[in-house]
């Protein structure tokens, strides 16, 4: 960063000109802010529907207007308020009766949770809007994959550059190895750590195996992650991520007979790793290496 632009920074963050915007609002009643997040979240959240449904058909987020997707009719803008209009219309549309699937309101609800939770451990930060960005990414990866197994670099890919940006930006912060934003070398090495490694075991998997055992995508998907979380991020978001997709394999191999073979999308199991670790990953990795 210019030299000539860091000490200002610095001294606008020791006069408190950065933050006391953020601690004028949070002065605001704690269950009337947590109230006010959720509802913004779950807004985002039916944002993040339309990108889900029309991304993996390469169409446009903004045209047309919401619709149904059995009738093709407008959704009018009374039966379009997250959570509330669902549970109004009992999960069908309101001009052709059909059932409308419960993945509309299970996101909109699960965004709404996430921004409340991303609230109570960073507060009304920068670093909250910036990893509400990051969630919503994940959100939006998770249900792309798991209905059409792909991975849109349309998210990953400007992801990566928005994360390293983010620890750019935060950098006159103080900060320390496992902050979040991290730091910019941690970010930049955690490109290089998540995408190369996930690149290095598809390649040797492909030699002994002669399939593709992973997918370009996840590749793109954890260098994102480590862009946002920093490079300590990238073992336990993929050890969370294994061992949940490993035992949800279990599951459905055991519910279908010990010879099925139920090949799962991974990048979901990346996903909720990354979540994992950006909530609790500072006490896991201080819990197994303390300082000191």
């Amino acid at each position: 960063m210019d030299q000539g632009i860091t000490p200002l920074i610095s001294i606008a963050m020791n006069e408190g000109l950065f933050t006391e915007s953020f601690h004028s609002i949070e002065s605001v009643s704690p269950l009337l802010l947590s109230l006010v997040v959720f509802v913004f979240g779950s807004v985002l959240g039916s944002f993040l529907n339309v990108c889900i449904v029309r991304l993996p058909n390469k169409e446009s987020i903004v045209k047309p207007p919401s619709h149904c997707p059995n009738c093709k009719a407008r959704i009018p803008f009374y039966d379009n308020i997250p959570l509330i209009s669902y549970l109004f219309l009992c999960g069908r549309c309101r001009f052709c009766k059909e059932r409308i699937s419960p993945r509309y309101f299970f996101v909109e609800l699960l965004t709404g949770i996430l921004a409340v939770a991303l609230l109570f451990r960073f507060g009304l930060s920068p670093a909250f809007f910036v990893n509400l960005v990051f969630v919503a990414a994940l959100v939006v990866v998770s249900f792309i994959d798991l209905d059409a197994w792909i991975i849109p670099d349309l998210i990953s890919l400007p992801g990566i550059g928005i994360g390293f940006l983010a620890s750019v930006v935060q950098y006159p912060w103080p900060t320390d190895s496992l902050a979040i934003p991290p730091t910019p070398m941690s970010s930049f090495i955690g490109i290089l750590i998540g995408g190369g490694f996930l690149w290095l075991v598809a390649i040797i998997y492909e030699l002994f195996t002669g399939a593709e055992g992973m997918g370009g995508g996840d590749v793109k998907l954890l260098a994102m992650i480590g862009a946002f979380l920093g490079w300590p991020s990238i073992l336990l978001t993929l050890f969370f991520g294994s061992l949940i997709g490993a035992a949800i394999g279990v599951v459905l191999m055991l519910k279908a007979g010990a010879d099925a073979k139920h090949p799962i999308p991974f990048g979901p199991f990346l996903c909720l790793g990354a979540v994992i670790y950006l909530f609790f990953g500072r006490e896991v990795v201080q819990f197994y290496l303390p300082a000191g």
